[in-house]
């Protein structure tokens, strides 16, 4: 029998931590477990998961963009008789999975507003015979800015329940240690597994050739989902005729989770009538046209970070943040560290501050000088869990 695999994941803004694990459901089905992908966020339509099997809990999202309070999906916040609803509903379906392992995204290193659901939930595992293996699934970075008290009862939850952390990412470039402030004492039960990616796309390009499509010499605006990312297209429209790229097609991607208003806005703006200004859905075929392009022009997510670094020939990341959220940044410059990509930092975004990013990508070298990265951490991740069990 398939070792049952219990996996939770809690989207707030945009959709990048959804996509992540249903990715990595997907290369743990592949890998032979049976998986139960338990998602907390806003429904997506067309979420592939492969021969894993999706449960939808009511679903929450964030407030604002602040990240720090929980709300339903039309805005009304979060009340205890609908995180009481949800947190049960999530003990009964633990109950009747009698899972082999416990998987929690982000959490205790994240997502600490849903402890009124994960901490019981992390109690019922504990007390299930046969205890499941519970482990964490997060991300390169995380939140830099959580308070030493915050670090602490992250802390103090992994090492009451927790087996083990995997972090999907690469050491070489990325180190949890710089972003998590309590590293010195999980490190013992922590496994690097390599970034997760979408290996049927990442494949196409194993020594970033170029191929027929759509996007060749172009300049590729990104923001992935979009709920934030309307600043980045504003800017790029206004920064295009100050770049050496200014007789290039600019082909700008709005995300399905953009505003209607400012979708709109978009299309009305300054520059967005010119020749050379493509104005157009995020598209499935995103790898392709960024292998294509002269220079990916992006926020710094880490799903668009690890395509960008795998396909694009040359880069810009202009991460969103705030004073809390600092994920993206401290991702974004890590690399640029490195001579990777150029960045915008947050705050400083504008039509001069991009132009003058565009400059100094396209003076560094090419990604593709760069050993690649390690992008095999759903395969790894599969095969670790079996060392683990």
């Amino acid at each position: 029998m398939s070792a049952r695999v219990f996996f939770h994941v809690q989207h707030l803004l945009g959709i990048g931590h959804l996509r992540r694990a249903a990715t990595l459901a997907r290369a743990l089905a592949d890998g032979g477990f049976d998986v139960l992908l338990v998602s907390g966020g806003a429904p997506v339509p067309g979420l592939v998961v492969g021969a894993a099997r999706f449960h939808q809990l009511p679903p929450l999202r964030a407030a604002d963009e602040t990240l720090k309070d929980l709300s339903r999906l039309d805005g009304t916040p979060l009340d205890e008789a609908f995180a009481a609803k949800r947190a049960q509903e999530l003990l009964d379906l633990l109950r009747a999975e009698a899972p082999d392992i416990l998987i929690t995204e982000q959490f205790p290193f994240g997502r600490t507003r849903l402890r009124f659901e994960l901490l019981p939930l992390l109690e019922a595992a504990k007390a299930l015979r046969p205890r499941p293996l519970i482990v964490s699934s997060v991300r390169d970075v995380v939140r830099r800015s959580a308070s030493p008290q915050r670090v602490a009862e992250s802390v103090g939850i992994f090492e009451e329940f927790f087996n083990s952390v995997l972090i999907h990412a690469d050491p070489r470039l990325v180190e949890f240690a710089r972003s998590f402030a309590g590293w010195d004492r999980i490190k013992a039960r922590a496994l690097y597994t390599g970034f997760v990616a979408e290996h049927e796309l990442v494949q196409r390009f194993p020594s970033h050739e170029r191929v027929a499509a759509d996007g060749r010499g172009d300049v590729v605006v990104s923001a992935g989902g979009g709920a934030v990312g309307a600043p980045l297209l504003q800017a790029a429209l206004a920064a295009r005729p100050k770049t050496p790229l200014a007789d290039r097609t600019w082909r700008l991607l709005v995300g399905a989770n953009m505003p209607a208003a400012e979708r709109a806005a978009l299309g009305g703006g300054a520059g967005a009538k010119d020749k050379g200004i493509v104005i157009e859905a995020a598209r499935p075929d995103f790898t392709r046209l960024v292998a294509n392009a002269a220079l990916s022009i992006s926020q710094a997510g880490y799903n668009t970070t690890i395509e960008t670094l795998c396909c694009a020939d040359r880069a810009v990341l202009v991460p969103f943040g705030t004073a809390r959220e600092t994920e993206q940044a401290d991702r974004a410059a890590l690399l640029a560290e490195r001579g990777m990509v150029a960045i915008v930092p947050p705050g400083t975004l504008s039509p001069e501050s991009l132009a003058d990013a565009v400059r100094r990508a396209l003076a560094g070298p090419s990604l593709r000088s760069f050993p690649p990265c390690d992008v095999n951490g759903g395969p790894a991740t599969a095969l670790l869990l079996k060392g683990l069990l």
